[in-house]
């Protein structure tokens, strides 16, 4: 480690809080000097495969030339401006874009993917406001899932097994079925269960949140497509809004541009986030249908109670433009397709569980990973990994070649080896 690394280090350990750690006994951190392509360079190692895609949003990996073009072609111009009452053309052409892939019809950009939940939640319960029923101030979501860290979201993340469990005789109390399952042949089952559930409570419930295919932070679990059909009949059957949180999933990840896409169901609003930018920039979105829009109208308020100071940034929207240029024309799906190929080697580690759904592979111990010690494994073999829980998982770049993800596989059966 240089000097100056190691002088940085000791100021951050000092002052900076990171995700999820102490401030007064913070895990270790290592200073990042650069990144390019799939790697991220690391003080004192060097460039090692980033297994995480910055927490799965670097899916064009880094320092790649055309989202570096968007970037400065866009500050040329100008790099903020307030969006009430003004508007400009990266936001006009993002929106279109998203109208277009989505299937829905109106768009509201926000600037994380937990605001973006938020926004969505308003919408539902704005949207039975305006339709006359008021009373409708809950939420139906499934146990295993995670939507975020800001209040209601936390609302709707597993109670028990997820990560906001101190918080939950603060939130707001929603009503949670099973976790979906993996064999289409559980289904029937699970939905008699989930339908009667909802049956009950439907009289106040506004909507149902869920993640689709993929349940991501609350496990990493993938689950049948048959069940995003229950959840389509469910919301029609009761009047609730269906919310698809593909933040996690969007952009091909699970090897559909979204994850909704495997059981060709729409929602009434989608989230998106994550890898929207390329991970060049924080930005998410929540898109509706001209009927949920029209409910929220019809609310006491007249308009969506919600406005971010950087919604709509015009860096993060021309950046996103590029991205979603870049995926039409990248082969997405050939690179996810390749990429899940080589992760299907995961299989060969000894494990409780091996799940590879897409370009994610995930690893699940039977005992809480070490995460210090399966860190250094995966170091070791030139790999950065972020485990958490049990899990020791990855969601590489897509453009990481065939020789990367071989690395991320010896890595993570070393980091299993080691945590």
């Amino acid at each position: 480690m240089t000097a100056a690394g190691g002088a940085l280090l000791r100021q951050d350990r000092a002052q900076l809080w990171h995700p999820y750690s102490s401030m007064t006994d913070p895990a270790p951190t290592r200073l990042v000097t650069g990144a390019a392509g799939s790697r991220i360079t690391l003080d004192g190692i060097g460039p090692v495969v980033d297994g995480m895609s910055s927490w799965w949003s670097a899916v064009h990996g880094y320092r790649h030339p055309v989202l570096d073009e968007a970037v400065r072609r866009q500050v040329d111009r100008m790099s903020h401006v307030m969006f009430g009452g003004l508007t400009h053309e990266p936001a006009v052409e993002l929106a279109g874009r998203l109208v277009e892939l989505t299937g829905l019809d109106h768009v509201f950009l926000a600037d994380s993917g937990s605001v973006a939940v938020e926004v969505a939640m308003k919408m539902a319960l704005q949207h039975q406001r305006g339709s006359g029923r008021p009373g409708r101030n809950r939420f139906l979501t499934v146990r295993g899932g995670y939507h975020g860290d800001t209040f209601d979201c936390m609302s709707v993340c597993d109670p028990v097994g997820g990560m906001h469990s101190m918080w939950s005789g603060l939130l707001p109390p929603q009503v949670f079925g099973d976790r979906p399952p993996e064999l289409d042949a559980d289904v029937p089952a699970w939905a008699q269960r989930f339908r009667a559930l909802a049956a009950e409570h439907a009289d106040r419930l506004a909507g149902l949140v869920v993640e689709p295919l993929l349940q991501g932070a609350g496990g990493m679990r993938p689950y049948s497509p048959a069940c995003l059909r229950v959840f389509r009949e469910v919301a029609d059957e009761h009047g609730l809004v269906l919310i698809f949180d593909e933040i996690a999933t969007g952009f091909g990840r699970t090897g559909h541009f979204f994850a909704a896409d495997a059981a060709g169901v729409r929602p009434d609003v989608v989230c998106v986030g994550k890898a929207l930018t390329g991970g060049y920039l924080s930005l998410a979105a929540a898109v509706c249908t001209t009927e949920v829009a029209r409910g929220v109208s019809a609310s006491d308020s007249g308009a969506l109670m919600h406005g971010p100071t950087f919604m709509g940034n015009p860096l993060a929207c021309a950046v996103a433009c590029a991205s979603l240029d870049l995926l039409s024309t990248s082969d997405w799906s050939a690179q996810v397709r390749r990429i899940g190929a080589g992760l299907q080697a995961l299989h060969r580690i000894p494990a409780a569980e091996v799940r590879v759904l897409g370009a994610v592979g995930v690893v699940r111990l039977d005992h809480q990973v070490d995460v210090a010690r399966a860190t250094e494994a995966a170091l070791a073999h030139g790999v950065w990994l972020r485990p958490f829980r049990d899990l020791i998982y990855t969601m590489p770049p897509y453009v990481c070649d065939d020789a990367d993800i071989a690395a991320v596989c010896t890595a993570i059966a070393a980091a299993a080896e080691a945590g």
